[in-house]
C-alpha cells in the first residue's frame, strides 16, 4: 500500500468512526455506504435515548419498527463481524430501548446469539408471548450449548484431577502413584545428614480413583438483574459439574426468595428459565439454605456468585460464612462468573470476607475450572488469587 492509499484508508476509517460530518475525499464505496448507514443507525442520534431530532447533525434512529430492526439486524451480521455484531446488538438494547423487540418471534431469527442476548431475554421471561418464548429457548439453546463445547473438557480433566490428587493413600501400590513432594515432606524427621538422604518410613500416595462420590459442591447464585452473565456461565458450570460421577452439585438461585434448581441440573436451558432475573438480594437467607444443604463439611465446597449487595441482614449473613469456613467447608466467593469483571459490588462486604481469609474476586469462565480444581484440593485461595494477578 503506496503513501496515497495509506491516507485514502485512514480517512476512510475516520469517515466510518466519526459519520457523516467527517472529512472523507475519496468517498464511500456500496459496502462502505451499507456499514455507514447500520451505524448511523444506532450511534448518530441526539441523544441515547431520544427521538432523533437532534437536526442534520444525529438525525437517524431505527424506530420502533420490527421489520425494520430485522433489516438492521441482518445487516450488520452481513458487514460486521460477529463479536462486534455482539457489541452492536448490546449498544442498542441500552441506548434504543430495543428489549420489547425481542418479545416478536421473527427477532429472534435477526439476532446473533451471546451470552448478553441470553442475560436479556431471560429478563423478559416473565412477559414473554408463548410463541416468542419457544424461539427465545431455542436461542439460548444454541448459546447454552456453544458455552457447553468450550468449557466441558477443561473442567473435567481438571476437577477429576483435583479429584484423583486429593485423595491420599499411604499404601500407593505404585511407584507412579506415589506424590514425592508430600512424602519428603511427611519425613523430614528421618533425614540422614551422613548419607544426604531420607529414609521414607510412611509413604504418600493418590488414591485409587473412585467411581463413588468424592466432593459436594454447592452453588448459589444471585440473580439480580446486574448477575445476568454471571447466571448463565453458571448454570452451564453447573451442569458440566453435575454430569461428574465424583462429585455431587447442587444449585440454588436467590434474589429475596430462594429456588433451589438441583433437579433441573440435567438440562442447563431449563435452570435459566427457572431464574428470574432482577429484585431485592438476601444473601444470608440464601447461605442458610445451602447450609442445609452441606452434611459432609471437609469434603464441601461453597461457592457463592454475588455483587454482596445485601438486602437482609449484613452481620448474619457474614457469621454464617465464618461458620461454614470453621466447619471445614471451603468458601468461594465470586464477584462475578463472566468475561467483564465486576465493575460494581459492596466492597465493604467483599473486604470483610478477605479478613475471614475468604477472597471475594471476578472469576472469567476460562480460569473458572482452575479455581476448582484449587478449591478441592484445599489450597489457599488468597494465594491462588494472588498467582492469577502475577500471571
Amino acid at each position: 500500500m503506496n503513501a496515497t492509499d495509506a491516507i485514502d484508508e485512514r480517512e476512510r476509517r475516520w469517515r466510518l468512526v466519526l459519520g457523516r460530518e467527517a472529512r472523507c475525499p475519496s468517498g464511500l464505496g456500496t459496502t462502505d455506504q451499507a456499514m455507514d448507514s447500520a451505524l448511523e443507525a444506532l450511534y448518530n442520534r441526539g441523544d441515547a435515548g431520544g427521538s432523533g431530532t437532534g437536526g442534520d447533525r444525529r438525525s437517524a434512529g431505527l424506530g420502533g419498527s420490527a421489520p425494520r430492526v430485522a433489516r438492521w439486524l441482518g445487516d450488520i451480521r452481513e458487514y460486521f463481524p460477529s463479536t462486534v455484531v455482539q457489541v452492536m446488538q448490546k449498544d442498542a438494547m441500552e441506548r434504543l430501548g430495543l428489549q420489547q423487540l425481542l418479545l416478536e418471534p421473527e427477532m429472534m431469527e435477526a439476532v446473533e446469539p451471546d451470552v448478553h442476548l441470553v442475560g436479556t431475554l431471560l429478563s423478559l421471561n416473565r412477559v414473554m408471548p408463548d410463541k416468542a418464548r419457544e424461539s427465545a429457548r431455542a436461542l439460548v439453546r444454541r448459546v447454552v450449548e456453544d458455552l457447553e463445547r468450550r468449557v466441558a473438557q477443561k473442567t473435567r480433566s481438571l476437577v477429576q484431577g483435583a479429584i484423583d490428587r486429593s485423595a491420599r493413600t499411604h499404601r500407593p501400590r505404585r511407584v507412579s502413584d506415589i506424590d514425592w513432594n508430600a512424602t519428603i515432606r511427611r519425613n523430614l524427621a528421618h533425614y540422614l545428614p551422613e548419607h544426604g538422604t531420607i529414609v521414607p518410613q510412611t509413604l504418600v500416595g493418590y488414591g485409587r480413583r473412585s467411581q463413588g462420590v468424592q466432593k459436594d459442591v454447592v452453588l448459589a447464585i444471585d440473580q439480580s438483574g446486574s448477575m445476568a452473565s454471571s447466571v448463565v456461565y453458571a448454570s452451564v458450570f453447573g451442569a458440566v459439574l453435575a454430569s461428574m460421577k465424583t462429585l455431587r452439585t447442587s444449585l440454588v438461585v436467590f434474589d429475596t426468595a430462594v429456588v433451589d434448581l438441583t433437579e433441573q441440573l440435567t438440562d442447563p436451558v431449563e435452570v435459566l428459565f427457572g431464574t428470574q432475573l432482577g429484585g431485592g438480594t438476601h444473601i444470608n437467607k440464601a447461605i442458610a439454605y445451602c447450609q442445609g444443604l452441606i452434611d459432609r463439611p471437609d469434603d464441601s465446597i461453597f461457592v457463592l456468585i454475588s455483587d454482596l449487595y445485601e438486602g437482609g441482614v449484613r452481620a448474619e449473613m457474614l457469621r454464617r460464612v465464618a461458620s461454614m469456613q470453621a466447619a471445614g467447608v471451603q468458601v468461594v466467593v465470586l464477584l462475578a462468573l463472566s468475561d467483564e469483571g465486576a465493575p460494581f459490588y459492596d466492597r465493604e462486604n467483599a473486604a470483610a470476607l478477605a479478613e475471614m481469609g475468604v477472597p471475594a474476586f471476578a472469576c472469567t469462565p476460562d480460569v473458572f475450572p482452575e479455581l476448582m480444581a484449587a478449591a478441592i484440593q484445599g489450597q489457599p485461595l488468597t494465594a491462588w488469587v494472588d498467582k492469577q494477578k502475577d500471571a
